[in-house]
């Protein structure tokens, strides 16, 4: 689970800004809220973040989103870009490496990475854990004459051959990570690490993401899963019955056949809807997908990532998780993750400000806003981060009327 996540020098967000998981004092709703993650640390499972079109909000999913792709990507060349975009609006900061910080729990054990970067190539990057109460180093990483050195904590097992060819694919603009995902070779302290990468962290849902071939295939795939969104579709009130799902092959031309995967299938989807006749009898009539709604669509698209996210304790960004869907069943969709999450974890955007009045629904560390300041960076903070929440009778109101900021000055 991901305690905490520090930023500077990335697209809006020029100054560093810290977001955080880590629960407060507070022990409201925490037997659906919180996960002790190690004795005394309290994480929480759903952050949600507010603030005026332009503030930064997407940015910050952008910016876990980066990194995840990030320790994926292997370039061809060490010519090429890293992705990286810093904050653009200050001659300075053009120039400046980004910098990132995470930390996270695997199996109540403590990580901590970091990394600089800039558009062209990697400065730094290191990861160390908690064995004890003191860190130990797993890699740090620095760049030197005009080559990236890496160099293995006095703990790990590591050969020589491996390290060599963990030397070799890690190019200056190539994580760590990708470079031993590219090698034949088993470090334990490494092994967990990549594997958490690799299963538990999705990347970003937009409002504008086709979930639905995802959804689609991985149900298909997946009876549980089909039955988990058939669930959600259900208690949601669209009175759907059952999902039919069937996988078509495209016509290709034969020039292309070679090339064929199974990304050049479709799904013929329908869904079964339960109605009510005028003389009082049930009728169950199926209707393929182009006819439903774009807020069932859009359900089941968010419902597939949801439970996925679910059964695989990972960690899921969404922004604006508001598009295309009702208030009330974007409070459905939050109460359905936190009832089913172990150890999952959610962070989402929205202009959904009813969700601010829902206090048997959230605590207040879950609120984080984003603000754009004069100079056209970002700002980011905690409702927690503000005195006096006890006597504020509605934080809905208080929001409307700017007592937080993070609210277009029209």
């Amino acid at each position: 689970m991901i305690l905490d996540f520090s930023i500077r020098n990335f697209l809006s967000f020029k100054e560093k800004v810290h977001f955080s998981f880590e629960a407060t004092r507070d022990d409201a709703l925490e037997g659906t809220h919180l996960v002790e993650a190690a004795p005394g640390v309290r994480i929480g499972k759903i952050g949600i973040i507010y603030g005026a079109n332009a503030s930064g909000k997407t940015n910050l999913l952008e910016a876990f989103d980066f990194l995840i792709s990030f320790w994926h990507r292997q370039p061809k060349s060490k010519i090429e870009k890293t992705g990286l975009i810093p904050f653009l609006l200050d001659a300075d900061s053009r120039n400046e490496p980004s910098e990132f910080s995470l930390t996270f729990y695997i199996q109540n054990q403590k990580y901590v990475y970091r990394l600089a970067i800039t558009s062209e190539k990697v400065i730094q990057e290191n990861l160390s854990y908690y064995p004890g109460t003191q860190p130990a180093t797993i890699f740090s990483r620095s760049f030197k004459d005009n080559v990236s050195t890496i160099d293995f904590g006095s703990t790990i097992k590591i050969t020589s051959a491996a390290k060599e060819e963990i030397a070799v694919k890690c190019l200056t603009n190539t994580s760590v990570f990708a470079a031993y995902g590219a090698v034949n070779a088993n470090v334990p302290e490494l092994e967990r690490v990549s594997g958490w990468i690799n299963e538990q962290l999705f990347s970003i849902v937009k409002p504008d993401s086709n979930l639905t071939s995802y959804v689609e295939k991985k149900m298909l795939a997946d009876n549980v899963l089909r039955s988990s969104v058939l669930n959600f579709l259900q208690e949601a009130d669209y009175n759907i019955s059952n999902i039919s799902l069937k996988k078509v092959s495209k016509k290709l031309p034969e020039a292309f056949l070679r090339f064929a995967s199974d990304t050049e299938a479709d799904f013929k989807t329908s869904f079964t809807h339960n109605v009510i006749n005028q003389d009082g009898t049930r009728a169950e009539h199926d209707l393929p997908q182009t006819l439903q709604s774009n807020g069932t669509i859009r359900t089941l698209g968010v419902a597939g990532v949801i439970s996925q996210a679910v059964a695989k304790n990972a960690f899921l960004t969404i922004d604006e998780i508001e598009s295309s869907l009702h208030p009330k069943l974007v409070e459905f969709v939050l109460e359905q993750f936190l009832a089913r999450s172990d150890k999952a974890q959610l962070l989402v955007t929205t202009h959904n400000d009813s969700l601010l009045g829902e206090s048997d629904l959230l605590r207040k560390d879950n609120i984080w806003f984003t603000s754009k300041k004069p100079d056209g960076s970002s700002e980011l903070y905690s409702l927690s981060d503000f005195q006096g929440l006890g006597r504020i009778s509605s934080l809905q109101k208080a929001y409307k009327f700017g007592k937080f900021g993070a609210v277009p000055n029209i």
